[in-house]
């Protein structure tokens, strides 16, 4: 209880965070709102697999290309106004878009869209510890990535219902409004509050390589790399073989497609809500193990549900899982970048997630036609399993840095080096032969 009321005051008595906090709220909603619009707007006007193909690479390909190539203007460039202008840009962008019919126009549109949000997360992350004390950090990182979790569940809701009702023109202005009250909220924030330190340049594709070598030579950063990668490989395949694993395996229909969904929806905000608790008590190394097997764990056995009923519950589950393992990653990230340096490491790691998610996407489709989705499913359970494996390898050398970066451990290790200083002190005056003292002649009156 007194973890929960500490994170309702970090809410409460810190205003700049609480304003980030309600503008990655909207920004989420209109963001995965967005998704299932522009999908169902572009399939209502050409009816075309290809076309939604097109609208999906330009939702996540811009993210990919600035990960690989503009990362350093995160650090370089005010946060606050990366921000601010990327929630202008994408309130312009879904205001154009109830006057386009055109599927090529919605591409572009989708595409310049993505492009603002490439630097918008980014942004929120790396600003992110800055507007907090260094032991707040993991509960303000579980609240934010719990927020976005909710927007991921909500979001899509509300634009089924829109479209239901009114068709996409309903949901573009509401989305275009929630852009830019993000963007009023997000001016409330001080510039400095989200940027410790300048980040001085040595040259654009320089910074780039730095950014790199950054992530590929800091323990925390490359462990995140390598784990969450060979993680992609497995949520393309839940992801792909979702949609055929609830009609024709379980026979379910739309209606417990969505069941499975929204089920997954509340172990993502589960898991992200109670890691920083988990990070507190157990522990990085367990907790990201431990998370990532019990996705493998629920997915695996998920593949073999003999019903709708028990596919959800085992899903929800593995996603418990799923909500806490990427609150690790941003904290591994925290540890192991500095500010000035932070958001292009942010960014490294984003592209190269969406870039082995997409690839992986694309075999995930083959292989659910040759195989069969529960195939796929049980395959991702192996993959999760064996990112688990990876994490606890990796993450066994990251006790000292943690504690380097905890300034209570720290405290205590100090005062246990004093008192080793102290009894060695002592042990040495004990073996010291004692000191003769010159001789003085008593006077007589003595």
């Amino acid at each position: 209880m007194s973890e929960q009321r500490g994170r309702l005051a970090l809410i409460r008595t810190n205003p700049q965070f609480r304003s980030l906090l309600i503008a990655t709220a909207g920004s989420a909603v209109g963001t995965y709102l967005a998704a299932l619009v522009l999908s169902v707007h572009i399939f209502d006007e050409t009816g075309s697999g290809r076309w939604l193909a097109a609208l999906l690479l330009a939702d996540f390909l811009p993210i990919v290309v600035i990960g690989l190539t503009l990362g350093p203007l995160v650090d370089r460039l005010s946060r606050r106004r990366l921000m601010i202008g990327a929630d202008v840009v994408r309130g312009v962008t879904f205001c154009l878009l109830p006057f386009v019919d055109d599927p090529a126009t919605i591409v572009v549109l989708a595409g310049v869209n993505g492009i603002a949000t490439g630097f918008f997360r980014p942004a929120v992350w790396a600003g992110l510890p800055n507007l907090v004390a260094d032991d707040e950090r993991e509960q303000a990182t579980s609240l934010l990535s719990t927020v976005e979790h909710l927007a991921w569940m909500v979001g899509p809701v509300v634009a089924g219902l829109l479209i239901s009702f009114s068709g996409p023109d309903p949901a573009y202005w509401l989305n275009a409004a929630s852009f830019l009250v993000s963007a009023v909220l997000l001016s409330r924030i001080a510039a400095s509050s989200l940027q410790s330190s300048e980040s001085l340049s040595r040259g654009h594709w320089r910074d780039v390589r730095d950014g790199f070598g950054l992530v590929l030579r800091e323990r925390s950063l490359l462990t995140v790399l390598l784990v969450w990668n060979i993680a992609a490989m497995a949520t393309a395949g839940v992801n792909v073989a979702e949609v055929v694993f609830v009609k024709d395996d379980l026979g379910a229909g739309n209606v417990g497609l969505g069941f499975l969904v929204g089920a997954t929806g509340v172990g993502l905000i589960v898991g992200s809500f109670f890691a920083s608790y988990a990070l507190g008590s157990i522990g990085m190394r367990f907790v990201y193990g431990g998370s990532l097997a019990l996705m493998g764990l629920g997915f695996g056995a998920a593949a073999a549900a003999p019903s709708l009923v028990v596919a959800a519950v085992l899903a929800a589950l593995a996603t418990v899982g799923n909500g806490c393992a990427i609150v690790c990653n941003q904290v591994l990230v925290q540890r192991g970048a500095p500010d000035e340096m932070r958001g292009r490491a942010l960014s490294v790691l984003m592209s190269t997630y969406y870039g082995t998610l997409g690839l992986a996407m694309a075999g995930a489709g083959l292989l659910v036609d040759v195989a069969g989705a529960r195939a796929v499913w049980g395959l991702a359970g192996g993959i999760y399993l064996t990112a688990s494996i990876v994490a606890l390898a990796l993450t066994r050398t990251l006790r000292e840095q943690a504690r380097a970066q905890d300034p209570s451990k720290a405290g205590v290790d100090r005062l246990l080096e004093l008192l080793e200083d102290v009894d060695e002190t002592r042990r040495r005056e004990y073996e010291r032969p004692p000191r003769k003292l010159p001789y003085v002649p008593r006077s007589k009156s003595s």
